[in-house]
C-alpha cells in the first residue's frame, strides 16, 4: 500500500500535516491564519470526542450551558491576574457597524469574566451549591507562534467546567473528580497521560494552583491536552459570587475549572497514526468497520447483499459501519481506508461465501484473520477491545521508555522526551535548567516521591522532583 511522503520517524511534524490534509480532517486555506475549516470527517472524529465528554459529565451531575461569544471590558478587568495572562491574546471588538460602542468587547479566551457575573445572580444560598457546569464551544486566543492544526490555532475547540462550592474542601473533592474523568475519558482515546502541578511561575492567571495534562508525542514534545484548576475564592471575591451560610453569614464561593481542547485530537494523530494514515480508537472513530465487496463478474449481487446483511446486523449493534460500493479497486479502497484510520476492515468475495466467512484486518497492525459469518459480529466486538488494549500499550510504552529521572545535568544530557530532576523549590533554578536542556518546565508529579538528592544547580536540598520537556 502506498505510504505517506514522509516518514513519520524522519520528521513527525511534517509528516503530521502530510497526514491532516490527507486525511480530510481540516483545510487550513481559510483566510484568517490559524482559524482552520473543519472537514466533514474531522468534525466527525470530534464530534464523538466530544460525546464522551458529555457523558462524563452527565455521569457527574454537570449541567451544560451556553454562554455569549462577547465579553465586555469591565467584566474582563475585574481579575487584575487574569487580565495580565491574557491581556495581550485577546481580540477586540470597538465598533457595531460604523458605530463605536461605548464599552469594548472582547472574544472570549476563556469563560471566566463571562460566566461568573451571572453565577453571582444565580448563587444566593448554600442550597444552591455545589454548582456544575460546563459548556463546548470556541475560544479565541491571539497566537503569535507558528500555527499548527489542532495543536496551535487561533480559533479553539474547547471544552470548560466551572464549578462553585461552599468551601476550600468540597472544591478539593471536585479536583479529584475531575481528575477520575480524565483517567476514565484518556482510557478511551487510549491515550497515556502524566499529571503535572505547574509551577507558579506558569500556573493558570488567577487560579491558586494549576495540574496540567500531558502527553508525550513520537517528537519527543510533549503536548497539553487539558488542565485543572482550583481557585480558592480568587474569582468569586471579584465577582461577588457569594452565598448564605447555614448560620446566616455570608462566605465567598470557592471555585475550580477543567478545561481541554481539540488538541486531543491533534495527540489521537500524532501519537497513534503510521506512515499509512490515522490509526483512530474504536471509541472515536467516525467509521468503525468498512466493509469492501470484492466482486467477480456474475457474482455481483450475492456479494453485495451479504456485505448489506453484515450492514444492518452490525447497525443493529450500534457499530459505525459503511459499505463501499464504489467502482474502483479494492486496493484503492484499502488505500483510502487506512488512510482515514478505519479500525477494521472487512472483505467479502464469493470465495469467502462458499467458506461461510469472511476476511478481517486490522488497521493498527495489519493482522488478517478468516472469520466464521456466524461469529462476524462478536469477533468484532472483541477486536474493538484488542486494539484499544495494544494501542494504550503501545503509546505507554513511547511515554515509559522516554521518561527519565535522574540526578545530574551529565546524566540529562543528550535525552530526549520527559527528564525529572532533583527540584529545590527555587523558580531561579528551574528556569536555569530549562535554559540548559533548552526546554520548558512542565511541573511536580503530583504523587510526589521521596528525593532526598541535591539541586542540580545550587546543590542545596531537593524536597520534590521537577518535569521538564521541550513542548508544543
Amino acid at each position: 500500500m502506498p505510504e505517506t511522503k514522509v516518514k513519520k520517524t524522519q520528521d513527525f511534524n511534517e509528516w503530521y500535516n502530510e497526514i491532516v490534509e490527507l486525511a480530510d480532517l481540516c483545510d487550513k486555506r481559510y483566510p484568517i491564519k490559524g482559524m482552520n475549516v473543519w472537514r466533514p470527517y474531522g468534525w466527525k472524529l470530534m464530534s464523538h470526542i466530544d460525546q464522551l465528554i458529555r457523558d462524563e459529565m452527565i455521569k457527574t451531575d454537570h449541567q451544560e450551558v451556553c454562554f455569549p461569544l462577547c465579553i465586555p471590558e469591565s467584566s474582563f478587568k475585574k481579575e487584575e491576574e487574569h487580565i495580565k495572562g491574557f491581556g495581550n491574546e485577546v481580540y477586540w471588538i470597538t465598533h457595531a457597524g460604523l458605530n463605536k460602542l461605548e464599552e469594548k468587547w472582547l472574544l472570549r479566551p476563556t469563560s471566566e469574566t463571562a460566566m461568573y457575573p451571572m453565577f453571582s445572580l444565580w448563587i444566593r444560598s448554600h442550597a444552591d451549591l455545589p454548582l456544575k457546569t460546563y459548556q463546548i464551544v470556541n475560544t479565541f486566543r491571539y497566537e503569535t507562534k507558528q500555527t499548527r492544526a489542532f495543536i496551535r490555532v487561533r480559533e479553539i475547540h474547547f471544552f470548560e467546567a466551572h464549578t462553585c462550592h461552599v468551601d476550600f474542601e468540597d472544591a478539593e473533592k471536585q479536583i479529584t473528580e475531575d481528575k477520575e474523568i480524565a483517567k476514565r475519558l484518556f482510557d478511551d482515546l487510549c491515550l497515556p497521560f502524566i499529571f503535572c502541578k505547574r509551577p507558579e511561575w506558569d500556573k493558570f492567571a488567577g487560579a491558586f494552583y494549576t495540574i496540567s495534562i500531558d502527553v508525550l508525542m513520537p517528537s519527543g514534545k510533549t503536548l497539553q491536552l487539558g488542565s485543572i484548576h482550583q481557585y480558592q475564592d480568587n474569582f468569586s471575591k471579584p465577582y461577588n459570587i457569594n452565598y448564605e451560610a447555614e448560620d446566616g453569614t455570608h462566605k465567598p464561593c470557592h471555585q475550580t475549572t477543567y478545561g481541554m481542547s481539540e488538541r486531543i485530537l491533534g495527540a489521537l494523530i500524532g501519537i497513534h497514526g503510521d506512515n499509512k494514515g490515522l490509526v483512530m480508537p474504536p471509541m472515536v472513530a467516525p467509521i468503525q468497520i468498512v466493509i469492501i465487496p470484492i466482486i467477480f463478474k456474475g457474482k455481483e449481487k450475492i456479494v453485495f447483499d451479504a456485505c448489506d446483511s453484515l450492514y444492518k446486523k452490525l447497525k443493529k449493534e450500534n457499530i459505525r459501519a459503511h459499505v463501499d460500493k464504489r467502482d474502483t479497486t479494492p486496493g484503492n479502497k484499502y488505500y483510502d481506508w487506512e488512510l482515514k484510520g478505519v479500525p477494521v476492515r472487512i472483505e467479502i468475495g464469493p470465495r469467502d461465501l462458499e467458506k461461510k466467512q469472511v476476511v478481517l484486518v486490522r488497521r493498527d497492525n495489519g493482522e488478517k484473520k478468516f472469520v466464521s459469518q456466524n461469529d462476524t459480529v462478536k469477533t468484532i466486538i472483541d477486536e474493538f477491545d484488542m486494539i484499544s488494549k495494544d494501542l494504550f500499550s503501545a503509546a505507554k510504552k513511547l511515554l515509559d521508555e522516554n521518561t527519565h529521572r535522574v540526578k545530574t545535568m551529565e546524566e540529562a544530557e543528550g535525552l530526549k522526551g520527559i527528564i525529572e530532576l532533583p527540584w529545590c523549590g527555587n523558580e531561579d533554578c528551574a528556569l536555569e535548567i530549562e535554559n540548559i536542556l533548552d526546554g520548558n518546565t512542565l511541573g511536580e508529579p503530583i504523587k510526589k516521591g521521596e528525593c532526598k538528592d541535591s539541586c542540580p544547580v545550587c546543590s542545596k536540598p531537593a524536597g520534590t522532583w521537577m518535569r521538564y520537556a521541550k513542548t508544543y
